[in-house]
């Protein structure tokens, strides 16, 4: 059964994403050892199981203790998070993205990252006149 994961997640979920991430795999404990502030264990388990429910994280039982790791890869998750945020906020338009990033007040785009994202663009053009 294949389930279509929820983009939508707290502050502390994505902290918790970040070190199973980091961590490849983690109990609950050392999901809680990692996370700032001081979080209780149960509120940390609750968390990861509704994580799991929204498709990030598997578990493995070992014994009595319960193994996290996220359920799919970064690359995908960071994709179609980036996709979520695209179509939220800029309307689906990659070209509002760029904008509001280039033409941000007090963004500084250096021109060696101007020059790299024009490499990207380039790229980005090949592939189409390949497609055509």
């Amino acid at each position: 059964m294949t389930q279509k994961l929820q983009m939508t997640l707290s502050r502390r979920e994505r902290q918790i994403m970040d070190i199973l991430y980091r961590r490849g795999r983690a109990t609950g404990a050392e999901v809680m050892e990692d996370l700032p502030g001081q979080p209780s264990y149960s509120t940390v388990r609750t968390q990861l199981r509704v994580l799991e429910r929204k498709g990030h994280v598997r578990h493995e039982e070992h014994g009595l203790k319960f193994i996290y790791m996220a359920a799919v890869p970064r690359r995908s998750a960071r994709k179609s998070a980036l996709r979520h945020l695209v179509d939220t906020f800029f309307d689906g338009s990659v070209e509002n993205v760029v904008g509001a990033l280039l033409g941000g007040e007090g963004v500084r785009v250096s021109e060696e990252e101007l020059d790299r994202i024009a490499d990207q663009v380039a790229k980005a053009r090949g592939k189409h006149g390949e497609s055509k």
